[in-house]
């Protein structure tokens, strides 16, 4: 985060995408529809997003019947404190020989050591070519997962995942899990109120885990079939209660193995690891929002003890309650 405190001191967190031909105009949209939302209290965007090509600023071809004009070029990369790259299906080499055109290492190169890196779909391939991924865990969209493992031995593809955060580089699977990717950078930054402030805007889910399926056997259900919509909603009303599988899955008037399989169809989780996941959502609300003990936090957002949300958030966010809220209490008040 470059946002510091004091007016003299502001800068926002430089986002910039790399352009390149053959990209998807979707995927090149959601950084900036998602990262262009956040301003702090004094109305001040909280990041910058900048638009780059590996050529000087002019045409880049898209997959569509129309090109884009891209004002900035490669030498915006050496400004970034993030760099996003968004699928394409005009790769070439790097996409059939895991190779960088030389066009395109010369502009990587002038990305700084410690700038944050992320992919969305097949951008994967770029940073993947450029040696960002290896000996790291990594995700792409699940039709090319086993093209991406064949051509990248040394990186540990995961391709039932939407996205992979890995500290310093970030992979998302393909179109739709880029918005995910982003939220979740968002609220690393900034916190869950400002991710799903921005969430809200954007009409999207607030929050889907990246350890969340990339491919739900049955993500529209069946209209002849019971779903567990009504049970999720059940629970999210009591989360501060405990809850046991089976009165999930009564109030679908299902067996629980029924339920519990009709659950991870439509959700592509376990319902165990679904509640696991709204408390770590409600707690962190709590704790960036209001002055609540850890205590209390812990008994409203239904972990019971502060022992017991003390290690979940530190599976899930790698810090303890106290050191969450002294990161994100002061960011929870921003406006959009």
């Amino acid at each position: 985060m470059t946002v510091a405190e004091g007016s003299e001191a502001f800068r926002p967190h430089r986002v910039v995408v790399l352009a390149l031909d053959g990209l998807l105009p979707f995927e090149l949209g959601i950084p900036h529809r998602i990262f262009d939302r956040p301003k702090d209290e004094r109305g001040r965007h909280l990041y910058e997003v900048v638009t780059c090509s590996v050529r000087p600023p002019g045409l880049v071809e898209t997959d569509a019947d129309f090109a884009i004009h891209v004002p900035h070029g490669p030498e915006a990369l050496a400004e970034a404190d993030t760099v996003i790259v968004p699928a394409s299906y005009e790769l070439g080499p790097v996409f059939e020989e895991g190779r960088l055109t030389g066009e395109l290492a010369a502009a990587l190169a002038r990305i700084r050591p410690g700038t944050r890196l992320a992919s969305i779909c097949t951008g994967g391939y770029v940073l993947a070519a450029a040696g960002y991924l290896d000996g790291r865990p990594a995700t792409t969209h699940w039709a090319h997962a086993e093209h991406f493992q064949r051509l990248f031995p040394r990186i540990e593809v995961d391709a039932d995942v939407l996205f992979i955060d890995d500290g310093d580089v970030l992979t998302s699977a393909g179109v739709a899990s880029g918005i995910d990717l982003c939220l979740h950078m968002v609220r690393r930054d900034f916190g869950t109120a400002v991710a799903n402030d921005v969430a809200r805007r954007t009409v999207v889910p607030p929050h889907r885990d990246g350890g969340q399926a990339q491919y739900i056997e049955r993500p529209v259900p069946d209209p002849q079939l019971a779903t567990t919509t009504a049970a999720r909603a059940w629970a999210l009303g009591r989360l501060h209660d405990p809850i046991q599988l089976r009165d999930m899955a009564a109030q679908e008037a299902m067996s629980v193995r029924t339920f519990t399989r009709r659950f991870r169809e439509e959700v592509g989780v376990s319902p165990g690891q679904w509640l696991t996941q709204q408390r770590v959502e409600r707690a962190r609300h709590l704790l960036e929002t209001t002055d609540l003990s850890i205590d209390q936090v812990a008994r409203e957002s239904g972990f019971g003890t502060a022992q017991s949300m003390r290690q979940h958030l530190q599976q899930a966010l790698g810090v303890t309650p106290t050191a969450y809220r002294r990161t994100f209490r002061t960011t929870a008040n921003v406006v959009f």
